[in-house]
């Protein structure tokens, strides 16, 4: 078997709404258990029965990985939006790239970037979605 890599996001509570989005967004088969869909005894923390113990989209624009994360007793989980991470989505065509912004800024998601002609010759540009998550869209410009 290759290696491969998939990213993984810990989710503040909300991960079943964010990867039903991303499912909407990026297309794929979304595979997805709850903690009430396994037995619990012996987990070192008592999770929320309806939280995420693990979600999966793949075959789509992306591959994605995740789960609810699950605070410690009386502690909360920070927020995901951060300009310190993002995730690079490399595109074939222009058109292919504003296609996947429509998407993500017509269901509530923010450019952070426009996405333009760099300087260095790609096209690029930013979107954060609703759940704070920073994707960042490439097409590739000529090379020479």
């Amino acid at each position: 078997m290759a290696p491969s890599f998939t990213p993984y996001i810990s989710f503040p509570g909300n991960a079943d709404e964010a990867f039903h989005y991303y499912e909407e967004i990026f297309g794929g088969e979304l595979e997805m258990g709850h903690y009430s869909d396994m037995p619990t005894a012996g987990f070192p923390f008592t999770p929320p029965p309806d939280a995420v113990s693990h979600a999966q989209l793949h075959g789509g624009l992306v591959t994605l990985a995740g789960g609810d994360g699950i605070a410690e007793p009386g502690g909360t989980l920070p927020p995901l939006d951060s300009p310190v991470y993002s995730f690079l989505i490399e595109l074939d065509t222009v058109e292919a790239a504003e296609s996947v912004i429509e998407r993500l800024t017509g269901t509530g998601s923010q450019v952070a970037m426009p996405f333009a002609k760099a300087p260095w010759g790609d096209h690029y540009g930013q979107i954060t979605d609703p759940f704070g998550v920073l994707w960042a869209l490439v097409v590739p410009g000529e090379r020479g």
